[in-house]
């Protein structure tokens, strides 16, 4: 596991193989894989824990972190930092916490006093991850990036990243940064949503950008099983001996520079989507799965329609 610990101006990670003393459980994540974000340096479990309609309590997230799956990703629209900073408060050096600004805060003093709210709600004084949850073309991506680098300069954030961003936005944002890196884009990616490897994956494992993979169950196995209809997925986890699910995330994962963060509302789905690391399906197993299994990969074209759409919604949200 990477433990952080929090300066006010730097931080430094070692890496560390601890007991915790409230649980007296030990940390198993020699058997979690590890990936850098980015080009920082810092190592982040593969498989990590989504929140987005969470309802687990405390529990479910202390058992990912006791497993090693330290990343935990938030957002202030999802309403689970609370719960996220409740679980958290006595391990907060050895979690990873990201959370999202949403687009209507996207101005500088928006940004600004989004991120000190989510500070509040999260119990902690500084965000691992700050990162914009879809872009916003009505405010210039030059004076939200502008708020999010005076973050880092507070302390308050460590590194900028992005979510839903295409290639040319992700270029956007990165040229609108003067003093630091973007480190990551969170995109929906999954066997049956390969959206993403329409050039997407390709840049980001191009110029050092991690894809944080988000529903990477799709909308739950059953959706995935609904794709399969020659049942290879079953033949596959067979094979692997593992779950359906477990084979589903190694797929995922197996890319470079990929990291996902499955949901998990109970200790039992945290242990098994933790399992899903520490071991690689075989090139066989996944060219499989990927002529087996029906997939939906949105061309430029449609990418670019969805990409209108969400800015003439933008800006009628804005004149409202």
């Amino acid at each position: 596991m990477c433990r952080f610990e929090s300066e006010r101006t730097r931080y430094q990670e070692r890496a560390c193989v601890s007991t915790f003393p409230e649980t007296n459980e030990i940390d198993c994540s020699e058997s979690m894989n590890l990936k850098e974000l980015g080009k920082t340096g810092v190592l982040l479990p593969e498989v990590g824990l989504g929140t987005w309609q969470y309802h687990g309590g405390v529990e479910p997230i202390r058992k990912a972190i006791v497993l090693g799956s330290s990343l935990v990703d938030t957002a202030e629209s999802y309403c689970t930092e609370e719960i996220v900073g409740e679980a958290v408060k006595e391990l907060r050096n050895r979690v990873f916490i990201a959370t999202k600004v949403s687009p209507r805060h996207f101005r500088r003093s928006d940004v600004l006093m989004a991120a000190d709210r989510s500070l509040e709600r999260l119990r902690t004084d500084y965000i691992d991850l700050y990162q914009l949850h879809s872009p916003n073309c009505t405010v210039p991506i030059e004076e939200t990036m502008g708020a999010m680098e005076e973050l880092v300069d507070k302390g308050k954030i460590r590194f900028i990243g992005v979510s839903n961003f295409s290639v040319s936005e992700l270029q956007k944002a990165q040229k609108a940064l003067s003093k630091y890196g973007l480190v990551s884009n969170q995109v929906r990616y999954s066997l049956v949503d390969r959206s993403v490897e329409v050039g997407l994956l390709r840049y980001c494992a191009k110029n050092k950008i991690t894809v944080i993979a988000y529903s990477p169950l799709a909308h739950g196995i059953n959706h995935i099983e609904g794709k399969d209809p020659r049942a290879i997925l079953s033949r596959v986890a067979a094979l692997a001996g593992k779950t359906e699910a477990q084979v589903a995330l190694n797929w995922c994962i197996s890319r470079e520079n990929v990291i996902a963060i499955p949901k998990a509302s109970s200790v039992e789905h945290v242990v098994q989507n933790c399992d899903a690391s520490g071991w690689r399906l075989s090139s066989e197993q996944i060219r499989l799965l990927e002529e087996g299994v029906r997939f939906r990969r949105r061309g430029r074209a449609e990418a670019a329609l969805r990409r209108a759409a969400r800015a003439i919604l933008r800006r009628l949200d804005r004149n409202q």
